[in-house]
């Protein structure tokens, strides 16, 4: 940011706001409205909220009078007992229309089926007892998406406060928690020893929970390997392979549904998901959740082949990471990002536990804000 150390002009007062000549050389206009509502003293340092309400004003904002005095703009408002103060330098942050800084937006480091040596570890005790390793684990999780977590306690409690650390466990219409092991009757393809193909969780929830935890409280059986696969390096991949095919999955929404006796969830979501900057983010798809389509059925002439295009190279062995969960271990991934899975095993050949939860995306990027920087208030 850059810092005014000498007086430079008066502002030019216009009818909705003024402008003003700053570092550049260049002149900048300022709406009033904007000025007014954004008043220093407009904010509670105790609340860190606005606490002063433009809807209260009796008429439009306008300045009086506005001079600039060392390095802080002074305006005088013409229809309130009010003067606003503002720093030069504060002001230059905003001279150009512009998101605001977020420390939390991290590029993405696509991965592919070789990264299992190297995919980021923690140990949960350590990450208990310091806020700066909690930091690194949160970026790990915003730039691959994908950490495993050691030495877990064998307990509930264990799971509950390893996800409390990211944020609020996240119910879905499961649960707070869910169990991975042989169901009698089983209400998800999940709760069998059957094979389980690359999903993401929960597809038919309108805001499906960003992240998940998958806590492996036993696993002696034969077979169950995990299959994950980062859904980054896949649809970036695709979008180079397949431009024509990569548009249609990320411009069209398709129904996914949950149903059950208690219990008829569905939603609309794109199968590729795109962020601000138009870089992928993530995915939304699951086969067995996938409802019957309502598209236009010419439409569908060009969706179907470019979602198995898609799907099947979701399965190659180049993006596919395979590997045996091991008791005392919790994988913790993007669940808008990652696709997991499971290959089929024994059910009668030892025992196999998962204990599962949630949180959102939206809650790690705040918990990872708050440990790594100043914010505006501090």
């Amino acid at each position: 940011m850059n810092v005014m150390t000498s007086t430079v002009a008066d502002p030019v007062l216009e009818d909705n706001g003024l402008k003003l000549l700053l570092s550049d050389g260049k002149s900048h206009y300022f709406n009033y409205y904007w000025l007014r509502d954004n008043c220093p003293s407009s904010f509670s340092s105790t609340t860190r909220e606005r606490s002063f309400d433009i809807f209260h004003l009796d008429a439009a904002p306008k300045a009086k009078t506005a001079e600039v005095t060392g390095d802080v703009l002074e305006i005088t408002w013409d229809s309130e007992d009010h003067v606003t103060r503002f720093p030069l330098a504060w002001l230059e942050a905003y001279k150009t229309p512009q998101r605001r800084a977020d420390p939390a937006d991290l590029a993405r480091e696509a991965w592919y089926g070789d990264h299992y040596p190297n995919v980021p570890r923690f140990s949960q005790p350590a990450l208990k007892a310091d806020p700066e390793l909690r930091a690194k684990w949160i970026e790990a999780m915003l730039v691959k998406g994908f950490v495993i977590l050691t030495d877990m306690p064998d307990s509930d409690e264990g799971l509950t406060e390893t996800a409390e650390m990211i944020g609020r466990v996240r119910p879905t219409f499961f649960g707070d928690y869910f169990d991975v092991k042989t169901h009698i009757n089983p209400t998800n393809t999940a709760y069998t020893a059957s094979a389980l193909e690359l999903h993401t969780d929960t597809p038919a929830e309108e805001h499906a929970p960003g992240v998940q935890f998958l806590h492996c409280r036993a696993n002696t059986v034969e077979g169950g390997y995990s299959l994950y696969a980062d859904g980054v390096a896949v649809a970036n991949d695709f979008r180079a392979r397949d431009p024509e095919g990569f548009k249609l999955l990320a411009e069209t929404k398709v129904p996914f549904f949950c149903e059950h006796d208690t219990y008829d969830m569905r939603s609309r979501q794109t199968i590729i998901e795109l962020d601000q900057h138009g870089e992928v983010s993530g995915l939304t798809i699951s086969q067995h959740m996938l409802d019957i389509s309502d598209l236009d059925q010419e439409l569908l002439d060009r969706w179907y082949p470019a979602f198995c295009r898609f799907g099947k190279m979701l399965q190659e062995e180049k993006y596919m990471m395979t590997f045996l969960m091991k008791a005392g271990e919790c994988m913790v991934f993007d669940n808008h990002r990652i696709v997991h899975g499971r290959a089929a095993y024994t059910a009668e050949s030892g025992d196999r536990y998962l204990r599962g939860t949630y949180t959102d995306r939206a809650e790690m990027r705040s918990t990872y804000r708050a440990l790594v920087s100043e914010g505006r208030f501090k």
